[in-house]
């Protein structure tokens, strides 16, 4: 076999169906073997390299497994680089395939075509897992070795470099195992037990769910009954808990509980706003259930940690708590009352409210919704109900402006089934807005909600209220949205209203064969800031 068919061969015996991808003479050889594995592997080809990456991403965010994509080195890598930035702060398990200069010409400088120098020294501090493929024969062993890295201790994107060399070269390779199951950590029996006592013991639990707690979505609901105990969630936990339980919490509400809370159980997350934001003291005990070892001690070290997958330490502690926890009362109707207090105050985010709850009424239970960082985005993380695990999907610390479009490309072509919804400000739509293009060749019927305000609305707003109205590099000039889109012949409408964007969507979500745009103009919206920069509660 060639280096790129036992890798190709490799990807398939993994269950990696796609590869999205951005071709180049680097890769040609993978490309044929790609070509000659069609009836394996799809390949999904994009108009930039980081449309290919970031399509990967939403792909990985919203089905839990592996993804891959493939682009040639150098300018390939770096156009990508932001999408593996955010895989690894989303802990999302994206393969990235990339391309090198001729294997004794590495790291000689002799100026070849998208040579980079330490091209190596780059990937590793974009994934804890990378790789050189210099035969054939290592192939195999190098994507099964990054798969098992992807879900082994703190989950996140793996890298392979092979040289434009070393992909067409042909050598005997063993023939492909079966991927063995990844080994998970022995599950700490004392720290179980010691870890029930304290919760069974607390006046006051609040769970704090991260990306990490979304394949427990069944054990948190659980332990939070068990317990009464509220669980909060502000980007990646969001849909842990359904959100029409009054157990379940958005930032402000959980930003309240942590000051009132004895014991904090932070489940996949690096409670990073009640460590950075909000404050601890002695009186607060916190448990963490964090895959990576080196996590939960990196700020604070907690009363007890539990190292490992969420689900089965979950599982086990929700067996060990009954001898500790005695029947408690239910939190229901007082967690009822202050969420209506909560919105009441959040009323004031009311244009906000209205296009959402637009969303949310034409979106199924298990529809996804894709945000953006932009101003629709930011409510969205206090205010959009999600019901359903993996259906809310977001960039987390990143924040990486402008990939929510080809994000939910990736999204929509791993989940064909199930309806799309990505929601964007002119400024970040305008980065991937050219994967339009890759939608309607691949004939992706992701329906996309532009919210045009002219302008980088956020910074914009900044400058008029903390810099005296010295407006700069914020204010934006944007093409006929709708004439754009049709274009490229997606169906595009444009909605003033909230009413409006309900029929809209009803439209889009019916169309089964093309993208659907739909602009709404917008002016100013009212900031959501002072719901999210909380202050210090405790400590």
């Amino acid at each position: 076999m060639t280096t790129a068919e036992a890798t190709v061969a490799a990807l398939a015996a993994h269950g990696i169906g796609t590869v999205y991808a951005l071709p180049g003479v680097h890769n040609d050889p993978l490309f044929d073997a790609l070509f000659k594995a069609a009836d394996r592997i799809r390949t999904v080809h994009t108009r930039h390299e980081q449309g290919a990456a970031y399509m990967a991403l939403g792909a990985a965010l919203a089905t839990g497994r592996p993804q891959a994509y493939t682009v040639v080195p150098g300018p390939g890598l770096l156009n990508s680089a932001a999408a593996l930035l955010t895989a690894y702060g989303t802990n999302a398990p994206v393969l990235a395939l990339i391309g090198q200069i001729a294997q004794a010409a590495i790291g000689r400088g002799y100026g070849h075509l998208h040579e980079i120098r330490d091209q190596a020294g780059i990937i590793v501090r974009l994934a804890d897992f990378s790789g050189r493929i210099r035969a054939p024969a290592e192939a195999p062993g190098l994507v099964a070795a990054a798969i098992r890295a992807m879900h082994t201790a703190r989950p996140g994107p793996a890298v392979l470099e092979c040289a434009i060399d070393v992909w067409g070269r042909s050598a005997p390779v063993e023939a492909l195992r079966a991927p063995e199951p990844t080994p998970q950590p022995p599950i700490d029996d004392d720290a179980i037990e010691a870890a029930a006592k304290r919760l069974g013991q607390a006046k006051t639990v609040l769970i704090v769910a991260g990306g990490g707690a979304q394949d427990a979505a069944v054990e948190v609901t659980e332990l939070s009954r068990l317990l009464q105990a509220p669980v909060m969630a502000f980007r990646r936990g969001r849909g842990v808990l359904d959100a029409r339980d009054p157990l379940s919490v958005t930032l402000p509400l959980g930003h309240e509980l942590w000051r009132e809370a004895d014991v904090v159980l932070g489940v996949g997350t690096r409670l990073f706003h009640g460590f950075q934001q909000w404050g601890v003291d002695d009186k607060l005990a916190v448990i963490r259930v964090d895959a990576d070892p080196e996590e939960p001690e990196r700020v604070r070290r907690p009363a007890v940690a539990l190292i490992g997958d969420a689900k089965p330490i979950l599982r086990r502690l929700i067996e060990a708590l009954p001898p500790h926890n005695s029947a408690r009362p239910s939190r229901f109707e007082e967690l009822s009352e202050r969420q209506a207090k909560l919105r009441a105050r959040l009323a004031k985010l009311t244009p906000q409210i209205g296009y959402l709850d637009a969303i949310r009424a034409e979106l199924p239970e298990d529809g996804i919704f894709v945000e953006e960082v932009t101003q629709i985005g930011f409510a969205a993380r206090l205010l959009y109900p999600v019901y359903r695990p993996r259906t809310y999907i977001s960039p987390g610390f990143q924040d990486s402006l402008g990939w929510g479009y080809a994000a939910a490309l990736g999204v929509k072509d791993a989940c064909r089934e199930r309806p799309v919804v990505a929601i964007a400000g002119d400024g970040g739509f305008m980065f991937t807005a050219t994967e339009m293009a890759t939608a309607m060749h691949h004939r992706i019927p992701l329906v996309a909600v532009l919210f045009n305000d002219s302008a980088y609305g956020n910074v914009r707003r900044n400058q008029e209220e903390r810099f005296g109205n010295r407006v700069i590099a914020s204010d934006l000039t944007n093409p006929d949205f709708v004439r754009f889109a049709e274009s490229f012949g997606a169906a595009a409408e444009r909605a003033r209203s909230p009413q409006d964007l309900r029929a809209a969507l009803r439209r889009g979500l019916a169309r089964s064969d093309v993208p659907t745009l739909i602009e709404v103009p917008v002016g100013p919206l009212p900031s959501p800031w002072e719901f999210i920069m909380l202050p210090r509660v405790r400590g």
